[in-house]
């Protein structure tokens, strides 16, 4: 049997379409300054922490003049707990997420990834750097410390220079342990925030795009080792991937067991098979799943054989090499390392496993320290040799897996380290200033420090929403026939939950009819650009809040509240005139909305029953004994013979759809409908998007393109199809039901 196709993965990074800086080599960027302090702050913190010196540095001398400012200012002040604790991450992620949203949102902007990009990699080098240039500003502290205890109180001296000793002697730890900590920041935000924001406004990277390589190259960044010397690190390798041998007599060192998978894979796919195809199948992990499974295959179906076969070959292979015990041993020092690390080195632990003599010399070193019992390793020595067999086959196909895990992330360090050097973190105001002169200077602030804009920043354009209730005249008679205030109805059930939604949108209310509400977003210079998106979320807000309150009415037997949404984009600023000292916008939307919020009775009557899962419909109604091929009528037909249906619904104009495709990615959605509701009156296509509300906020939007059919005026019986075309903003739960139960049986 052949063997399988393998998934081709090859990492890398391009920044396109960026100015070089004032050297001509590199990219001048400039980070936020309060982010660059807070930064620093909470890498003090976490090396204090991690070096075990909290109550050391509590015990500092009132006097430090001689330390550097920021650690006077450290030590006291707002960040006084930074000798006591781990930093509060109340401060320190909401402000990497907050830098990060904003470069993202540039980058949306200007439709410039390559931008994001850069932000990313220069906050990745700013932290790597001052991580290995606060280490010694911290040793410093400590040997100002113990300056102070010379001549007096000799114990505590003593006991203090053994401490700073040790954090002295423990640097690599301390360091990796900061790093590590750094990153799962940095994954959180990336899993929370940015990743669903990048996929909102770039949508999910494909092989066949434009601008996929981009959005591929954020998997450098959520990399393990991104924060380490040179990716060699035992603990990082044992505790996420496997450790492999460093010294040069080890038989598991990287190169050589990189030389067995190479071989392993030539002898499946032919010695012709270049290094160059084997590394970029390496650098796809889930491709050593596909070559031997978990170490169990079913060998009763013919790939389950084949992968059986797989396995065999690649164990024997490993035990030909004579490295298959060292793998076996590397996964049983894992749990040894918490209990005889750092006193041991993990490399001596994981060889005492397998050679007697360094189980002896290992055993000498446990009985030395008096503390140690040597229990565990006897049973990590008994189970290395007892691992026979079945297990074998399993811990082989696992180390495939993981060295392949390994393998990919040393690949993405590689281009990462490349990546760093094009970047200039400007340092000094001279030089920020020249090159913010010659337009090559790449600033990453947060958006309270973004330079102060004019008062009246130019309006591009605004999107008008307007809701208008159905029968509002029966409603009210309906009402006062009951005895109840239609005025507290309507302010209650409708008015006053819409106002509520204002300011989370970035809406303003036009003006209040007496049925009806017009909002009006306004998009300005130098914003994100999100007008129509919020729009449309606003919409579907506002129908399930009265959908709610309508719920409640039902059960105290009182009538509904039933609406129709129109949404319109103009792209221009709107006029006002005044008022007295009240203005009043002037705006050809204003009239579109209204015709897009409207419901014909007529189709009503003949619509309220076979809707189904859609609330907008739109037709060309034709006399009964006219033709339905004229000349024009497809084309431009006259408004008046145009019918609209809009019950609970939100119908857009096309100028709408439009700029929603260049706000957010609009992916096209197959769902399967309820057979009930499955009873369209027309052709329509269906599209999905997520738009980012705020920060940790993402509303999903269904929209359903639809051409508009030729009816019979009499009966609405399609006649045949116009070339217009029409669209709403889903609001039916059972769409957005189906589409989740389409997400979920796909993960």
């Amino acid at each position: 049997m052949a063997p399988p196709a393998m998934v081709v993965a090859t990492p890398s990074i391009a920044l396109e379409g960026l100015a070089v800086g004032v050297d001509n080599l590199r990219h001048d960027v400039a980070l936020s300054p309060r982010f660059v302090d807070a930064a620093r702050a909470q890498i003090m913190r976490l090396i204090v922490r991690h070096g075990e010196l909290e109550g050391l540095l509590a015990a500092e001398a009132p006097q430090k003049s001689q330390a550097p400012s920021w650690m006077r200012d450290a030590a006291a002040g707002p960040n006084r707990e930074a000798v006591r604790g781990p930093a509060d991450p109340s401060d320190w992620k909401p402000l990497l997420a907050e830098l990060h949203l904003a470069a993202l949102n540039r980058a949306k902007k200007e439709e410039k990834l390559s931008l994001d990009l850069l932000a990313r990699l220069a906050v990745t080098k700013f932290l790597r750097t001052e991580m290995s240039q606060q280490f010694p500003q911290v040793l410093e502290r400590c040997r100002v410390l113990l300056k102070s205890y010379e001549g007096i109180r000799q114990g505590k001296a003593v006991e203090y220079r053994e401490r700073v000793a040790a954090f002295q002697v423990r640097k690599k730890i301390i360091l990796r342990k900061t790093g590590q900590d750094l990153f799962e920041t940095l994954r959180a935000i990336e899993k929370e925030t940015l990743a669903r924001t990048r996929r909102s406004f770039f949508g999910e990277p494909k092989a066949d795009e434009p601008g996929s390589a981009a959005l591929s190259s954020y998997g450098l960044f959520i990399n393990r080792l991104a924060f380490s010397e040179d990716g060699r690190d035992d603990y990082l390798c044992a505790e996420h991937y496997v450790m492999l041998g460093n010294w040069d007599r080890d038989p598991d060192r990287y190169p050589r067991l990189q030389d067995v998978v190479w071989n392993f894979l030539r002898s499946l796919y032919g010695e012709e098979t270049t290094t160059e195809t084997i590394d970029s199948w390496m650098c796809a992990p889930e491709n050593s799943r596909t070559l031997v499974g978990t170490g169990t295959p079913d060998d009763s179906s013919p790939e389950g054989a084949a992968q059986q076969d797989r396995l065999t070959k690649w164990v024997r292979l490993l035990e030909d090499e004579q490295v298959m015990e060292c793998v076996i041993a590397s996964y049983h020092t894992v749990p040894l390392l918490g209990e005889y690390a750092p006193r041991i080195n993990p490399q001596q632990l994981k060889n005492a496993l397998i050679s007697r003599p360094e189980c002896d010399r290992v055993e000498r070193m446990i009985q030395e320290h008096g503390k140690l019992s040597p229990a565990s390793l006897y049973a990590a020595v008994a189970k290395v040799a007892a691992c026979r067999g079945a297990e074998r086959a399993k811990v082989a196909a696992r180390f495939l897996q993981d060295f392949s895990h390994y393998h990919r992330d040393l690949r993405r360090l590689e281009i990462l380290n490349a990546a760093l050097d094009s970047v200039n973190l400007v340092a000094t105001d001279k030089l920020r200033e020249l090159s913010r002169m010659n337009g090559t200077l790449y600033e990453f602030l947060l958006p309270e420090e973004q330079p102060e804009q004019p008062e009246e920043v130019r309006v591009l354009r605004h999107v008008v929403l307007k809701a208008d209730v159905r029968d509002s005249t029966r409603l009210t008679r309906t009402l006062m026939e009951k005895g109840l205030n239609p005025a507290s109805y309507f302010s209650l059930n409708f008015y006053d939950p819409v106002n509520k939604l204002l300011g989370k949108y970035g809406a303003q209310k036009v003006f209040l009819e007496g049925d009806a509400i017009i909002l009006a977003i306004l998009e300005r210079e130098g914003e994100p650009g999100l007008a129509v998106s919020r729009a449309c979320v606003l919409a579907r807000e506002i129908i399930e809040i009265v959908r709610g309150y309508n719920e409640l009415m039902k059960r105290s037997n009182m009538p509904e509240l039933e609406l129709g949404i129109g949404i319109t984009l103009q792209e221009t600023a709107p006029l006002y005139l005044m008022d007295g000292e009240r203005q009043i916008m002037i705006s050809e939307a204003l009239n579109e909305s209204d015709r897009l919020s409207s419901c014909n009775k007529r189709a009503r009557k003949v619509m309220e029953s076979q809707a189904g899962p859609f609330h907008v419909y739109v037709f060309q109604a034709q006399d009964a004994g006219s033709p339905s091929d004229h000349a024009n009528p497809a084309d431009q037909p006259n408004e008046d013979s145009v019918v609209s249906y809009n019950l609970g619904g939100i119908r857009m104009n096309q100028s709408a759809f439009r700029k929603l495709e260049q706000e957010i990615s609009l992916v096209p959605l197959a769902v399967k409908l309820p057979p009930a509701l499955a009873s369209d009156k027309g052709e329509y296509r269906l599209s999905s998007g997520i738009v980012p509300v705020d920060r940790d906020i993402f509303r999903k939007i269904v929209v359903r393109e639809s051409r508009v059919p030729k009816v019979n005026a009499e009966d609405f019986s399609v006649q045949g199809w116009t070339d217009r075309t029409y669209y709403e903003i889903c609001t039916d739960p059972a769409i957005y039901a189906a589409l989740e139960k389409k997400k979920s049986a796909k993960a």
